[in-house]
């Protein structure tokens, strides 16, 4: 068995939970793609004069948005990376100098 170190393990954990988020946002974009679907098959076979399906799949677009951009766009983890960004190009300036 491998032994980590305390860095390692923990850029692990990190990696671990990153890919647990995506992996829920994947899996909610798939519901989405299946439900969503049937809901306006469901709809226009039952009362075509009424289109409901808007709702639910307007309702469910804008948590599914918000899931996306906080996955892979500005999330919890944007401070952190900015930070390690900013830093990195600190030491490339202080070294060029």
């Amino acid at each position: 068995m491998e032994t980590y170190t305390n860095k390692e393990s923990m850029a692990y954990e990190k990696a671990a939970k990153r890919v647990k988020e995506i992996k829920g946002f994947y899996g909610n974009l798939t519901s989405y793609c299946l439900v969503i679907p049937f809901l306006i098959v469901l709809n226009v076979i039952t009362s075509p004069g009424h289109l409901w399906f808007f709702w639910p799949m307007l309702g469910w677009g804008i948590g599914l948005a918000a899931h996306g951009i906080n996955t892979f766009g500005i999330g919890k983890d944007w401070e952190e990376k900015k930070i390690k960004q900013l830093m990195e190009e600190e030491r490339k300036n202080a070294k060029s100098i």
